[in-house]
Formats: structure tokens, sequence, C-alpha cells
């Protein structure tokens, strides 16, 4: 009896894990194939007002890191193409001594892009409030999308999710160790279900504020 009960309980454990593997499989192949007919070259791209670039680590100095640096040079190459006139720079300030935005603003000022087409989101700390942020404090209509391509998938099924029509340029300016691209595949996964949780059950309300209309 006691050993029946040990293999039906094995194999609902069996079950249940492999229904969770499957349903995480799912959300990332669904924005995975919902993302493809939005992401452009910088040369094919249309034209947009705003492009808006997802925060990403710093350095221990407080400079952009590798990552957060190639999403402001693919900026800074479309704002000097003319694909947009506004770059908002958006990421995690919680703490005074780490500021992803204003690391983020000090790398386009260092290539010439006026101070005054730099705006910079303080909360955006993680991409469902970057989305939802650039809708309803910055009124963002329609913008280009700008990070890796592990992320943009979750990018712009969230920024369209909220009403920002977007699409997207992937920051793909340098070459990213295989160790590195394996372990930002696999948190994407587990990141992509909690957006999927969050647009549809949770649906959290960020850190709001007035709003501040890009103009």
């Amino acid at each position: 009896m006691l050993k029946k009960l040990f293999v039906f309980l094995w194999r609902a454990v069996l079950i249940v894990a492999g229904l969770a593997v499957l349903g995480l499989l799912i959300s990332r192949f669904s924005m995975w194939v919902y993302a493809q007919p939005k992401t452009y070259t910088l040369e094919d791209v249309p034209v947009k007002k705003v492009a808006i670039v997802f925060g990403a680590g710093l350095l221990r100095d407080g400079s952009a890191g590798p990552v957060l640096s190639d999403r402001m040079l693919t900026a800074v190459n479309l704002y000097q193409a003319g694909k947009v006139q506004k770059i908002l720079v958006s990421g995690d300030n919680r703490e005074i001594s780490y500021n992803e935005p204003e690391a983020g603003r000090q790398y386009a000022l260092e290539r010439g892009i006026p101070d005054e087409d730099i705006v910079l989101d303080y909360a955006g700390r993680r991409t469902y409030d970057t989305c939802y942020r650039a809708k309803y404090i910055f009124e963002v209509d329609n913008a280009i999308l700008i990070t890796q391509d592990f992320h943009m998938p979750r990018a712009l099924t969230l920024c369209n999710w909220f009403g920002v029509d977007s699409v997207g340029v992937e920051a793909d300016n340098r070459y990213f160790l295989k160790r590195s691209r394996l372990w930002w595949n696999f948190r994407e996964t587990f990141a992509t279900s909690q957006a999927v949780w969050d647009m549809l059950i949770a649906k959290p309300l960020p850190v709001m504020g007035e709003p501040e209309p890009i103009q």
C-alpha cells in the first residue's frame, strides 16, 4: 500500500513539474513569435518619436556596464540616423549610489546627444514598470524599444500590452560570452512567466507620480 502511494505521489509530482515546464516554454515561445514581425534592424525600423532604453547593470564606478552601454549605443545610433527625436532612459534608482538612468544619460551626452532630448525614468525597476510608466507617466503612444535579443520579446509584449505601439531594435554591437547569454536566457524564461502573471492576474501598480509627457 505504501509503495503504491509513493509511486502515485511521485508520478503526480512529475506531471505537475512537466506541466510547469511546459507552461514556461509556451509563454516564452508565444512572446518570441509575437516579437518577430515587430523587430527591425536600425536601417529598416520605421521612424518613431521616442526610443525607450531599458536599464541594466552598472560598473563599480557607477558608469554604464556592457549591457547598458550596448543599449545606449544603439539609441545614439538611432538618434543620429534620424529615427527618433527623444531617448527615454529607464532604470533602477532606488538607492542614491545606484542610478541606471543617469549612467545612460552620461553615456549619451559623451556621444553628442543634446541633454534636452534625453528623458530619464528613475522608477523603471522592471520591464513591466518601464512600459507602464512610459504610457501613463510619459504619455508615450509609440516607440522603438532597445534591448538585447533575449529580452526583446518580453519588452515588446509588455509595452504593446499597455498601449505603447512599439517595435524593437536589438542592441547587438558587441559580443557577449556564451555562458552569459545562456544565463540570461535561462533567467528570461522565468521572467516571461512572471510577466504573464503580472499582465493577466496580479496587475501590480508601479511607482507613479505626476504625468511628465514627452514633448
